[in-house]
């Protein structure tokens, strides 16, 4: 049976090249010493602008919510120091993208025992004071951390995910109609994409992230080899993981592995940096 021969076939090759048509190359940040040079495939449909309007909203109602709670920077002389820390690493993040110092940061702390930190699209950042007190960070670990989630907003991974999703999510709906395999045909399309596609690109926003990461911090005068030590940290809170090829993250000795080579790259940047006692 010739599948495109049939209409909903030649719908589906149509819709394939109107979605194709709506999607750009881009690059949306310089290469630094650390060799970021991937092009991205961006959608129109998706736009940075909404993006950055959409977390500016989310980002203040979470405010809001932890505010109510009590746990909005509730501790004065660590969210001083997560400000301080990240206000270094924002000012690096020129070498990648020059428009980012026009961003209206933010640098906010909550109170949680979550070991975790973020970074919206627009510069909007969070730090969970878990992720301090638990893995006991140094400054040049928690520039490590924050330096990475600023990597993430940089090279826009939200909006190129959302872009991706959009794009594969449609086509699988559009491929499971013309294969005719129904609902649970389409799930399993969808899990072997997953597995396949979705968890690699993940793993590859993230390995840039790390990477990108390391120069912001060194640019910043910290120590860029500290990355090893966080991981390490994070390796040993996170015991027990699963398997690489199903996780959105790397592996901690893959990561690790690689965190020595770029933190090895960039530490002549740390050397002109580093405050000098």
């Amino acid at each position: 049976m010739n599948l495109f021969g049939t209409l909903s076939g030649r719908l589906f090759l149509l819709a394939i090249c109107a979605l194709l048509s709506a999607c750009q190359s881009v690059r949306t940040t310089d290469a630094g010493v650390v060799g970021i040079d991937r092009k991205q495939r961006m959608s129109m449909l998706v736009s940075e602008t909404e993006l950055r309007t959409a977390s500016v909203k989310a980002y203040a109602q979470t405010l809001k919510t932890e505010g109510a709670r009590g746990a909005l920077n509730a501790d004065p002389q660590m969210t001083a120091r997560v400000r301080a820390i990240a206000s270094r690493v924002v000012r690096s993040s020129g070498a990648f993208r020059p428009d980012a110092a026009s961003w209206n940061w933010e640098i906010n702390l909550i109170r949680s025992d979550e070991v975790n930190a973020w970074c919206m699209p627009g510069g909007k950042i969070v730090v969970y004071s878990g992720l301090i007190s638990k893995l006991q960070l140094n400054d040049d670990e928690l520039a490590a951390v924050i330096g990475h989630e600023i990597a993430h907003a940089l090279r826009e991974h939200a909006r190129e995910r959302a872009s991706e999703q959009l794009t594969s999510g449609l086509l699988i709906q559009g491929g499971a109609a013309v294969l005719g395999v129904g609902r649970a045909g389409a799930d399993l399309i969808e899990m072997v994409y997953t597995v396949t596609k979705g968890l690699p690109n993940s793993r590859l926003h993230e390995s840039e992230a790390d990477r990108i990461g390391v120069e912001l911090a060194a640019r910043a005068g910290f120590d860029p080899r500290a990355a090893i030590s966080l991981w390490r940290k994070m390796a040993a809170n996170d015991a027990g993981g699963g398997p690489q090829w199903l996780s959105t993250h790397p592996s901690a000795n893959s990561r690790i592995r690689e965190l020595e080579v770029y933190a090895n790259r960039v530490m002549p940047l740390y050397e002109q940096a580093r405050p000098k006692r």
